[in-house]
């Protein structure tokens, strides 16, 4: 079995639900800090409707990621554009692999802070904020240095299905 021409509507639509609920995190996560401070303070969070909604967003974040991956492992995804060089096809493959190991991880690191009480996993959850947001805007630079200075049509694999 080759390499799929395209992704499917459902890898479609899972990045583009997984890229929303990461940047509803980015822009209201901010008061989990403050209750994760309160509670290593031994003290009782404020658990208002953003806290909840953090942990809710986070955990559809893990599920969904787990589900791209799988369909990644079980339908594939489509070759490099032609003409990268190896090097370029690397730093893609990187970039992708990292984003997930991130789309993973900071969901089970909060959710082990949150209910498991590990302060460490609490501790790296805080860290991996700025590499989700390094590698979503070097993801982003990447997509536009493919559509508007290669012009490879690497974006329309993203635009409509290649069932």
């Amino acid at each position: 079995m080759g390499s799929p021409r395209g992704y499917s509507k459902t890898q479609i639509w899972l990045h583009w639900a997984v890229a929303a609920l990461i940047l509803f995190q980015l822009i209201f996560g901010e008061e989990m800090g403050a209750a994760w401070r309160s509670v290593k303070n031994g003290m009782a969070p404020d658990m208002n409707f953003w806290i909840w909604a953090h942990i809710g967003v986070g955990a559809c974040v893990l599920l969904l990621a787990v589900w791209r991956l799988g369909l990644r492992f079980w339908r594939g995804v489509p070759d490099a554009p032609v003409g990268l060089s190896k090097r370029m096809v690397l730093a893609g493959e990187a970039g992708h692999w990292g984003l997930y190991a991130l789309m993973i991880g900071a969901p089970v690191t909060g959710l082990a802070a949150w209910y498991g009480g590990v302060i460490q996993a609490g501790e790296l959850h805080e860290w991996l904020k700025p590499l989700v947001i390094i590698l979503v805007v070097l993801h982003i630079a990447a997509a536009l240095w493919h559509q508007f200075i290669r012009k490879d049509g690497l974006m329309m694999r993203m635009k409509k299905s290649q069932s």
